[in-house]
C-alpha cells in the first residue's frame, strides 16, 4: 500500500512539472516564473502550486493543466502495475514525463523545441543504448532522422510549387524541423529495425486523424486547405505502442 502511495505521489508531481514546463518553455525559451496564461502577469508560487485562480484577472487554470495532472497520474499507476516488458521503471518515468511534454507543447503551439530536442537525444541515445546497444541505437535514430527530413524537403518543395500554381503564399509547412528532431530521437528509442515501424505507424495514425478532421471541418464549412495537424503526438505515441507494451 505503501509503495503505491509513493507511486501516486510521483505521478502527481509529474504531472505538475510537465504542467510548469509546458506553461514556461514557449514563452521564455527557459525555465522561470509562470505567468497567467490570461493576462500574462507573473504568478507568485504558491497560487500556481496549489492551482489557484490568479490573483489580477481572477481566471482559473486552463483546463489542459487538469486533464494532464490526471493523465499522466493514471499513466504513472498504470506503467507500475502493467510495467514494460524492455524497460525499467525509473527510465519509464523519465521517458513518460518528457514524451507528454512535448506532446503538450506540440498540440497547443505546433512546436517542438530546440532545447527538448537536444534533452530527449541525450535521453534516447541512454535508453537506446541501454535497451539494444549503441550500434543498432545509432543506425535507428539515423534511418529515424533521415527519412525524416526526406519528407520535411519534399513537403517544403511541394508547398512551393503549390503556392507557385495557386498563385498565393502558403504559410504551412507540411512538417516541422522539430519533427525531424523527434524522429530521430524515436528512432534511438526504437533502434533499428523497429524505427520503420514506428515510421509506418506515424504516417498512417496522421494520415487517418488528417481525413477525419477534413472530413469534420467539410461538415461544419470550415476546411481550409493546407491546414496543417501536430505529427509529434503520432511518433510519440508509436513510442508507446512499440516500445512501453506489457
Amino acid at each position: 500500500m505503501g509503495i503505491i502511495l509513493g507511486i501516486i505521489i510521483l505521478g502527481l508531481m509529474g504531472g505538475w512539472l510537465v504542467n510548469y514546463l509546458a506553461d514556461v518553455l514557449p514563452a521564455t525559451r527557459g525555465i522561470g516564473q509562470p505567468a497567467c496564461w490570461n493576462c500574462n502577469t507573473k504568478l507568485s508560487w504558491r497560487p500556481y502550486i496549489l492551482f489557484l485562480k490568479c490573483p489580477t484577472c481572477g481566471k482559473s487554470r486552463t483546463n489542459r493543466t487538469y486533464i494532464l495532472q490526471i493523465l499522466i497520474l493514471v499513466i504513472t499507476v498504470y506503467l507500475w502495475l502493467v510495467p514494460p516488458r524492455q524497460i525499467e521503471f525509473p527510465l519509464v518515468f523519465i521517458l513518460l514525463l518528457y514524451l507528454m511534454l512535448i506532446a503538450t507543447i506540440d498540440i497547443e503551439h505546433r512546436l517542438i523545441l530546440h532545447m527538448t530536442s537536444i534533452a530527449g537525444a541525450l535521453i534516447g541515445l541512454g535508453i537506446g543504448i541501454h535497451l539494444h546497444g549503441i550500434v543498432v541505437t545509432l543506425i535507428g535514430g539515423a534511418v529515424g532522422f533521415g527519412v525524416m527530413i526526406a519528407f520535411y524537403f519534399l513537403g517544403e518543395v511541394f508547398v512551393k510549387y503549390m503556392s507557385k500554381r495557386r498563385n498565393e503564399p502558403i504559410d504551412e509547412v507540411a512538417l516541422g524541423f522539430g519533427d525531424v528532431n523527434l524522429a530521430g530521437i524515436t528512432g534511438l528509442l526504437l533502434g533499428w529495425p523497429v524505427i520503420i515501424l514506428g515510421l509506418l505507424f506515424t504516417i498512417l495514425a496522421g494520415g487517418l486523424i488528417s481525413l477525419l478532421v477534413v472530413v469534420v471541418m467539410l461538415v461544419r464549412r470550415q476546411y481550409k486547405a493546407f491546414s496543417a495537424i501536430p505529427y509529434g503526438p503520432f511518433m510519440i505515441l508509436s513510442i508507446f505502442v512499440l516500445l512501453l507494451r506489457p
